[in-house]
């Protein structure tokens, strides 16, 4: 089933790919859009060239999907969890079987270099392995009770859940989502970002090849407007949603309206701490992690990295160093390290970015201006040099607003008491990292960072048997882990009298 693009994609480079099927999917098929006035342009961030014409679902798909989901709801929900986990374990094998075809539409679609769309797909395959196992898991607790009588809870599915994913991990948000969900027995309609929206339905089509029920993982394109039609949908139970804070609020909003769980994985401007103390090629290390995968658009990114003031000039001369040596190009390369940036707006927001902080005083080091690849057909690419700023103060634009681009702020720090308190001047949460030797000081300093992940001597490390999710406004509510199948799941207490009921009237 999976097979017509991904055989298009095996065979093209940067810059050839065209795609005209359909890009929705439900009950079994890919579907049309039913009209295609409204569609605009997908753009291939390398060459910003047109991909494909996307046109958003209106009201009458948005409610064909879901009713399709709801359908295929009531048979998966009845099957056994080792039932599931058979059918989620060949999905795995499937994605495994064609990783490196989905990894390079992946490319094409989003930008990143080769060598991370391969990890991604290899986490996605983990992912859907994972709640595989799970599911044949989740069993509910007997309680004994006075009298004879017991009682005993039950963990059952919600029913329609809705994913809606973003750009820069495309397909493995749309297991991130759809594996937990599938494994508690819901069915799921996932949205991606409009910006990338090629890998969704490849993935819908290799559920549908492992044998889930047609419309147990349906696929509708759109932007806002198709996003508001599946928040407000009365059959929905639940939405998850990754993206920014303002989008976030909306999504929380609207989904309030009809009491709908939701689950937010938010925006983010981590701390990074590097303490004296540390291992200097390791905290080096860190930093370029914490800052430059995926062109720096990752929402857990350490892009305030604190430094204390002993070691700041060995650590600067080192991170430009190797800033400067990053291979920026086409990013279907295997030499390649950092690929495009999503839209020629991105590209232009993480330079106005690098334009304010010298305004407002900081020093570029190295990068911060539009890169023109040598290659004729990158000439239209969305790529940025990656930069390194110092000078920073906690009150610079760069150093509060999320820039979503390859852009690290260094800032200098004296004590660890000072360091912590402008680290938590945030409103933002989702991570922080330290780098130190002293190990009182790796926990303490993580306990007191308000954030909902700590990389101690490492950044941006993350396995899906780890929870993953934000403090204050990065959102709430977890993927990853087991913790994600109460997210999924609902309990119900069933209540057994095997004596006379005490009659007090």
């Amino acid at each position: 089933m999976a097979q017509p693009i991904l055989d298009t994609v095996s065979g093209a480079s940067t810059g050839t790919l065209l795609v005209t099927e359909p890009l929705n999917f439900w009950a079994g098929k890919r579907v049309e859009p039913r009209e295609g006035k409204n569609a605009e342009p997908v753009f291939e961030p390398a060459t910003g060239r047109v991909l494909c014409q996307l046109a958003p679902c209106g009201a009458e798909e948005v409610e064909e999907a879901i009713q399709s989901a709801h359908s295929a709801y009531v048979k998966w929900s009845k099957m056994s969890g080792m039932e599931r986990a058979r059918v989620m374990l060949e999905a795995a094998r499937i994605i495994r079987e064609r990783r490196e075809k989905i990894a390079k539409l992946e490319v094409i679609n989003n930008g990143k270099c080769i060598t991370e769309a391969l990890v991604d797909v290899d986490v996605a395959c983990e992912t859907m392995e994972f709640y595989a196992g799970m599911a044949g898991t989740l069993t509910g607790q007997h309680i004994q009770l006075p009298g004879g009588a017991f009682a005993y809870s039950r963990r059952e599915p919600l029913g329609v859940c809705v994913g809606i994913g973003a750009f820069n991990y495309p397909f493995q948000i749309s297991v991130t989502k759809s594996a937990p969900a599938l494994a508690c027995g819901n069915a799921m309609v996932f949205k991606p970002s409009p910006m990338t929206p090629l890998t969704a339905v490849i993935m819908a089509e290799i559920y549908k090849e492992a044998g889930v029920p047609d419309g147990l993982f349906c696929v509708v394109q759109g932007g806002a407007e198709t996003g508001s039609l599946l928040c407000q949908h009365p059959k929905v139970a639940k939405v998850s949603f990754t993206g920014s804070v303002p989008t976030g609020k909306k999504v929380m909003e609207m989904s309030a309206k009809g009491v709908k769980q939701v689950t937010l994985e938010l925006g983010g401007k981590s701390p990074l701490i590097i303490f004296k103390d540390c291992d200097l090629e390791n905290a080096v290390r860190g930093a370029l992690m914490a800052n430059f995968l995926t062109q720096g658009q990752v929402c857990c990114n350490g892009t305030r990295v604190f430094v204390q003031r002993e070691i700041m000039p060995q650590f600067l001369d080192e991170v430009v160093k190797r800033t400067k040596a990053i291979a920026v190009g086409d990013p279907l390369l295997d030499s390649t390290r950092m690929g495009a940036l999503i839209s020629k707006p991105q590209l232009d927001k993480a330079l106005g970015f690098v334009t304010q902080a010298k305004k407002e005083g900081a020093k570029v080091l190295c990068g911060g201006e539009p890169l023109v690849p040598s290659e004729p057909k990158l000439k239209g690419g969305y790529f940025m040099s990656p930069c390194v700023l110092e000078n920073c103060r906690d009150d610079m634009t760069c150093v509060k607003q999320e820039i979503f681009g390859p852009v690290m702020s260094v800032l200098p720090f004296d004590a660890e008491d000072e360091v912590i308190q402008r680290a938590n001047d945030t409103t933002y949460g989702l991570a922080s990292g330290v780098f130190t030797r002293d190990i009182s000081r790796a926990h303490r300093v993580a306990e007191r960072l308000e954030a909902g992940t700590c990389f101690i001597n490492n950044y941006n490390n993350i396995a899906v048997e780890m929870p993953f999710g934000g403090y204050k406004m990065s959102g709430f509510g977890r993927e990853n882990g087991q913790v994600t199948i109460e997210y999924y799941s609902q309990l119900k207490t069933v209540v057994v009298e095997l004596g006379d009921v005490e009659n007090h009237f």
